[in-house]
């Protein structure tokens, strides 16, 4: 595989952060461009992040001098100077359609964190386990933005990789009702226990759009293209409560399910082990070999056991059971800055190089 020169716009937050290390030694892809807001831009990466960095490991030596861009006012000297960008912004959303919009239009490819564009019906929102297939809008998008490489390209809500993953496998028997409740670290706010000390000792019942998000995602996900559009599915049902909690790391889902055809408990767990995608026969770089991996203990997964499970790229889960009310229930966990988030981003940009779309 070549080498591709990346940028990392919104490099100073924490899912930037995060794309910094697994950036730092990639072996397709190179950060020539780092870009933030105005008030970052002339700094150097150490200066503009300065006591927000978020990881117990140091900021990589490679980067610390680096000059930070503006990531509006700069955009077409970033622009020659990237193969394509990932961006994790922290601005309104309409703002930052319109940013990855004219990335776009200046013909840099945009693999993108945020949330923006998640509904917009030519970009695809990718697992790339999941719906692979669903990249080939990209052409109908590209018509549309009039460019002939330029394009954007997103991954779904952190929360959904705790549970999506581990329902996809089971649509072979058909389901019809999801419930489910995730109980959310936060980091997902972008938060540490010294920047949110509310949390300590402390369970929030509500973060704002992400039961919306958790519902209606999936659809998309399991839809289809038509027409040069991404048509989301109309089932199953889900139904969703979404919990912020006092974990640095980790998503946990406590899921509810009910078959058309009620599968043996055997055959959930040989559609478990058994399941692979796109990424592990193509043997991406940041790909889990095993994609799902599920416990016997009932005490597991736990976030703080279990969430660098396959370098925090793999979904982990536990305690299937069959249910009074539905047909099973059990509990799913996933990294949501990895997986999540930056390590979601990332094998997508690789699952989208192996195919060539940053020719």
């Amino acid at each position: 595989m070549k080498q591709f020169k990346v940028g990392v716009i919104g490099a100073t937050g924490m899912v930037g952060q995060r794309f910094m290390l697994l950036l730092e030694n990639h072996p397709w892809f190179n950060v020539t461009v780092l870009a933030a807001s105005a008030r970052s831009a002339g700094k150097t990466y150490a200066e503009a992040v300065g006591e927000k960095w978020a990881f117990d490991c140091p900021m990589p030596a490679k980067y610390r001098d680096m000059k930070v861009l503006d990531a509006e006012a700069d955009m077409d000297e970033i622009a020659k100077s990237v193969d394509f960008v990932f961006c994790a912004v922290n601005m309104d959303k309409a703002k930052i359609r319109a940013l990855e919009e004219a990335y776009a239009q200046k013909e840099v490819p945009v693999v993108s964190n945020n949330s923006a564009h998640r509904f917009t019906p030519d970009v695809p929102m990718v697992i790339p386990e999941i719906n692979p297939e669903h990249v080939e809008v990209i052409s109908a998008q590209k018509a549309r933005l009039g460019t002939k490489r330029g394009f954007i390209a997103v991954k779904s809500n952190c929360s959904l990789q705790s549970y999506v993953p581990l329902l996809h496998p089971l649509k072979a028997f058909g389901i019809k009702e999801v419930t489910v409740c995730t109980y959310q670290a936060i980091s997902g706010a972008g938060k540490t226990f010294k920047t949110m000390p509310e949390i300590l000792d402390n369970i929030i019942p509500y973060i704002g759009g992400e039961e919306e998000k958790s519902e209606k995602e999936p659809l998309k996900i399991w839809g289809k293209i038509e027409n040069g559009e991404i048509v989301s599915a109309s089932a199953p049902s889900i139904t969703a409560q979404c919990l912020r909690v006092p974990v640095s790391d980790g998503h946990t889902a406590a899921v509810f399910v009910k078959f058309e055809n009620k599968p043996a408990k055997e055959e959930i767990l040989s559609a478990w082990a058994n399941f692979k995608g796109e990424p592990q026969e193509l043997q991406l770089p940041s790909a889990p070999a095993q994609f799902i991996r599920y416990f016997e203990e009932d005490n597991r997964p736990q976030a703080k056991l279990d969430r660098m499970e396959g370098n925090g790229m793999s979904v982990t889960a536990g305690r299937l059971r069959e249910d009074a009310v539905f047909d099973y229930k059990f509990v799913g966990l996933s990294h949501n800055t990895l997986r999540g988030a930056a390590g979601g981003a990332v094998l997508l940009a690789e699952l989208l190089a192996a195919k060539g779309y940053f020719d």
